[in-house]
């Protein structure tokens, strides 16, 4: 799973095509068993609504969005009709009631046949927290100049995976010699024993590397590979910023990803480790080919992540791979903005009913847009017709949701 930390990485740091499918299982009749109650935190769900509602709708981009429904649509068609399509999100519905939206997406030519596709097809659902919670934000892949073997300034190994860590969900194991294990060691540990790496980098892109999750590496022949997350060392996320400041090595105004550069390149090795020690969560990676280079990196459902079209979302409340709507604001998206997301990615920091993350690309340029994100925002989820109308029907306590304000 990318562990792509948002560019709230940059608040974590303040504070903290493919091959043709195989052939679709035959859709069933709509399921007529009761939908259960979902574990679900308190969250609220209004009753379908109409597309004409939908800020924008008439004018707001499809043609990528809809490509990024596409690439969900594959992993969706792998798996058995009969699932819910998310366990922890039993309203919206199965598998087999996907299926035929799945199918008929690619019979869109342009934006106006897309919309119109989508229009006969889904229902738009808003949802709302009831405490009247809302934040969406931005994240991006960064890209790095890195090197073959250490040459300075480039000489911090990007870690690959290690052959001693035993998965084990959030608490890795470490197996020892003796054919024991103990829980992972932490990043000041396992950077005094050495790691195997991938490439080398500046010390301090390395660092923001392991907070993003996940990256681009530039090698000086041209050669650009994705540093794709494996695992972390089961370790929580401390702030090296707030560190810097409580110890007067920096001042507020230099608590950025710049600032911090400037400063390690500054102090030197020795203090530089010293600081990155603060934070005792450390970051594996694996090295794939570039691939699309106009995609991102593959997100919690196992697809790339197509910019200003997927978006990371709660997934103890949310299914991956539905599409979204979403109005927010925010400076990088040239002020008022409305569109089309695909909730394909998910987060440690995404929390709640009406939270998402928008991916914005790869670059300095799409992190300092996506930096300019932090605002509240509506939500709708696209749910298929009879989806849509089951769940209209339905007792919505009964899904763990508290009904919305009609």
């Amino acid at each position: 799973m990318l562990r792509r930390l948002l560019l709230l990485a940059s608040a974590c740091v303040l504070a903290a095509c493919q091959s043709a499918p195989p052939p679709a299982p035959a859709p069933r009749p709509a399921p007529t068993r009761p939908v259960e109650q979902a574990p679900l935190p308190p969250a609220a769900i209004e009753r379908p609504a109409s597309f004409r509602e939908l800020p924008n709708w008439e004018t707001a981009p499809i043609e990528l969005p809809l490509s990024a429904f596409k690439r969900s649509c594959v992993k969706l068609k792998d798996r058995s009709s009969g699932d819910y399509l998310a366990s922890v999100a039993p309203w919206a519905g199965y598998v087999a009631e996907w299926l035929p939206a799945c199918n008929l997406v690619d019979d869109a030519v342009d934006d106006e046949s897309a919309r119109q596709i989508l229009e006969s097809l889904f229902t738009p659902v808003e949802i709302i927290d009831p405490a009247g919670k809302s934040r969406f934000t931005g994240y991006f892949e960064p890209l790095y100049e890195a090197r073959y073997t250490p040459t300075p300034p480039f000489t911090e190994p990007v870690p690959a995976l290690p052959t001693d860590l035993v998965p084990n969900g959030a608490s890795p194991k470490q197996r020892l010699r003796n054919g024991g294990t103990r829980p992972y060691p932490a990043r000041a540990d396992i950077t005094t024993n050495g790691v195997s790496a991938i490439a080398y980098a500046h010390p301090a892109d390395v660092f923001f590397l392991q907070i993003q999750g996940s990256g681009r590496l530039r090698f000086p022949d041209g050669r650009t590979v994705r540093a794709a997350y494996a695992a972390h060392n089961g370790h929580p996320f401390k702030s090296t910023a707030n560190w810097l400041m409580e110890t007067g090595r920096i001042t507020p105004g230099e608590a950025s990803m710049q600032g911090i550069r400037a400063w390690m390149d500054r102090a030197g090795p020795i203090e530089t480790r010293l600081a990155m020690n603060q934070n005792p969560r450390f970051v594996f990676f694996r090295a794939l080919p570039e691939g699309d280079p106009n995609l991102g990196p593959e997100g919690a459902q196992g697809v790339p992540l197509t910019p200003l079209s997927s978006m990371a979302v709660d997934t103890d409340i949310h299914p991956l791979g539905v599409p979204m709507y979403v109005q927010t604001t925010a400076p990088g998206l040239g002020g008022d903005w409305a569109g089309m997301l695909i909730a394909q990615d998910t987060g440690g920091a995404i929390k709640g009913a009406v939270r998402g993350d928008l991916y914005f690309g790869t670059g300095v340029e799409a992190g300092e847009r996506a930096g300019t994100m932090n605002a509240p925002g509506r939500l709708w989820v696209f749910l298929p017709k009879g989806v849509a109308e089951r769940l209209e029907q339905t007792d919505i306590a009964a899904l763990g949701f508290q009904a919305g304000s009609p």
